[in-house]
């Protein structure tokens, strides 16, 4: 009888916990449904990489590090205060004599330098490696901003290549069935369907390339980031892409002659090797310095403590003594061993290095603005030909389509229209990239990319997908037959999704 009651009242509990864990599956997925996760900007990715990233970690710490120069510096033109302090036990012993007595004291010496020419430069260096320090901090700074862009932009374009990648495989898969029907019913010869079967090979292996790509990009944004990148807001379709402002490359160039941070660096290591080779000629010049001093001692019967270290004529007798002295000291350096005339002209050739560094930094700042410069003018003509191109390869696909099914064309000019398509449509998004980075690049060179650049950049994405540059013309109709057609692998433009596999 108890089992017979026991069994009822386990199927309830089981029915109460199937019942539990059902709800609480519909919550969760409700939940899900209701809160679903964005997709992380450029904004976004930016602000974590400040925090994450090593390398402008490594940069933070070296400036903390260098600013530190002026205040050691600075140091060696203040008072130095020394302090000792000492208990001695000596043995005296003469003939039949012997005697033993202790001695203690304490000392105290003051210097402070009055015209040192070698400390003077120094804490000149020191200011300017704290400029210098800081001018290295702001360009690592900048470059953070050109790493995550550059990164951001390179996900994106894996992501639209994979993307293309799966419809242009899904439009020869299409193609493949149809010439392999036409074949079936003797529309077609054998030839049709291995051209397409070969095409299809090909796409497949295009696929498979922007796969890892993908992967390969999205592991080194996660280097910068500190975590595995999610999805990402794309660019969205009818964005306007920034044109240079000036859009004079004279001024420019100009700019980046005088303040970028290459030739900011370059300017101060120029500086601070003049002051190295002035302050070799310290070699020449006398040192002069303020030195005072007191000392206290108690001693037995021997010569005193004090007078020990105060270098002055000894006294006999005990009990405790005090003295003190101050003066000015002179020091006039009179032969070195041909050291100082060494040094010079290590220094001046150093000095003549740092002009020549100069020199180079400013024609690559030069450089950089007109290849920046260039890179957002052409690309911005660049996008548009694409644009343009992309509608005439919209079109001849689907001429070719038409007379392939009415037998004026073959399957090969149905292939190549394709395959043109594709090229193009991958061209035009890496145009769009890589107009984008060009108009960061160009800030950079002129020593003018801020984070607020960032923004009106970030402006120009979108988290919907469908409205994505990538996505706009790039679905077709389905011609009649396509369900016929072999299974599309890839996941839609614009978003993050890995491969069905």
């Amino acid at each position: 009888m108890r089992a017979a009651r026991c069994a009822p009242a386990s199927h309830t509990r089981a029915a109460s916990a199937f019942a539990t864990a059902t709800a609480l599956f519909a919550f969760l997925a409700l939940a899900g449904h209701a809160a679903p996760v964005r997709a992380a900007d450029l904004l976004q990715l930016y602000s974590e990489a400040q925090n994450r990233d090593a390398l402008i970690a490594s940069a933070r710490s070296a400036y903390l590090a260098n600013i530190e120069a002026l205040p050691q510096a600075r140091a060696a033109l203040l008072p130095q205060i020394t302090a000792r302090w000492g208990t001695v036990n000596t043995h005296y012993g003469s003939g039949n004599i012997s005697n033993t007595f202790g001695s203690s004291g304490y000392s105290l010496a003051l210097t402070q330098p009055i015209f040192h020419w070698d400390s003077w430069q120094s804490y000149q260096q020191g200011k300017l490696t704290v400029a210098s320090a800081e001018a290295a901090f702001a360009q690592a700074q900048q470059d953070l901003i050109l790493r995550v862009a550059t990164a951001y932009f390179d996900v994106l374009a894996a992501q639209d290549d994979l993307a293309l990648a799966g419809t242009h495989k899904q439009a020869i898969a299409e193609q493949l069935a149809s010439a392999k029907r036409n074949f079936e019913v003797g529309n077609a010869t054998i030839v049709d369907a291995n051209e397409a079967q070969a095409s299809f090979d090909q796409a497949t292996a295009q696929e498979i390339a922007a796969q890892n790509t993908l992967d390969v990009r999205r592991a080194a944004f996660a280097r910068i980031v500190g975590h595995p990148v999610g999805s990402l807001a794309t660019l969205r379709a009818g964005s306007t892409l920034p044109s240079p402002e000036p859009n004079n490359v004279a001024d420019w160039v100009a700019q980046a002659e005088q303040s970028n941070y290459g030739v900011q660096l370059q300017t101060l290591t120029l500086e601070i090797a003049r002051r190295e080779t002035s302050k070799a000629k310290s070699g020449y010049l006398p040192s002069v310095d303020l030195v005072a001093s007191g000392a206290h001692s108690n001693v037995g019967n021997a010569n005193s403590l004090l007078t020990s270290a105060m270098s002055s004529p000894s006294s006999q007798g005990t009990g405790p003594s005090s003295a003190g002295q101050i003066g000015i000291q002179i020091s006039i350096p009179i032969f070195s061993g041909g050291s100082v005339q060494s040094r010079m002209r290590q220094t001046l050739a150093l000095e003549d290095k740092a002009q020549s560094d100069l020199d180079d930094a400013r024609r690559l700042a030069v450089l950089g603005a007109r290849t920046s410069y260039l890179g957002v003018s052409s690309g911005l003509a660049q996008v548009k030909a694409l644009e343009a191109a992309e509608q005439s390869a919209q079109s001849s696909v689907a001429s070719n389509k038409l007379g392939y099914q009415v037998g004026v064309r073959i399957n090969a000019d149905v292939l190549n229209a394709e395959d043109k398509l594709f090229t193009t449509r991958r061209d035009l998004a890496k145009a769009r990239y890589s107009t984008l980075l060009s108009s960061l690049q160009l800030k950079a060179s002129a020593a003018t990319l801020v984070d607020t650049d960032l923004q009106l950049l970030n402006a120009l994405l979108t988290e919907n997908p469908d409205a994505s540059a990538a996505m706009a013309g790039a679905r077709e109709p389905a011609p009649a037959d396509a369900g016929t057609g072999l299974p599309a692998r890839g996941v839609r433009p614009g978003t993050t999704a890995p491969l069905r596999r």
